[in-house]
């Protein structure tokens, strides 16, 4: 399971509205658990506007920040450090 989101359409049918409801509630309850348990997505590009504090797991080969793969942090300084 990923930790992004993204809204399913609602649908136009009232009578499906709880099943809708339930069904984005737990997408969320997953995501939520992977980020409680630390998990971090595969990313493969850099990020568009990376934000000093933003955290990614570089995949190492398409997108190498400096040390291969691994999990990095952007610094103030405009640079990803590997954690």
């Amino acid at each position: 399971m990923s930790i992004r989101y993204t809204k399913s359409p609602v649908p136009a049918n009232p009578e499906d509205i709880s099943g809708y409801l339930q069904s984005e509630l737990d997408k969320l309850s997953g995501i939520i658990s992977n980020i409680a348990d630390g998990h971090f997505d595969v990313s493969n590009v850099v990020p568009a506007k990376p934000r000093a504090g933003d955290i990614r797991y570089a995949d190492g080969t398409n997108w190498n920040p400096g040390s291969g793969e691994g999990v990095y942090v952007y610094l103030s300084t405009g640079a990803w450090s590997k954690l």
